[in-house]
């Protein structure tokens, strides 16, 4: 993919995000990608992937603390 796709990915991405933390609808991000993809499917393609790696990372770190040893 270009570096032009990648970037607008990659904020809208962070975008969407915010809006489910302040609104709790966690679909919100497959309300966005079918509004992009109805425009340019290679940008829905590397917005969901991009949302995805991030929910993912998040829910990787919520396990990873839940697990570690509490320091002394």
């Amino acid at each position: 993919m270009s570096a032009t796709v990648d970037r607008i990915a990659s904020k809208l991405a962070d975008e969407a995000l915010k809006v489910m933390d302040q609104t709790g609808n966690e679909r919100f991000y497959v309300e966005v990608g079918d509004l992009i993809g109805s425009a340019s499917q290679t940008l829905e393609e590397a917005f969901l992937t991009e949302v995805r790696v991030r929910l993912a990372a998040r829910q990787a770190m919520a396990y990873i603390k839940k697990h570690k040893a509490p320091e002394t």
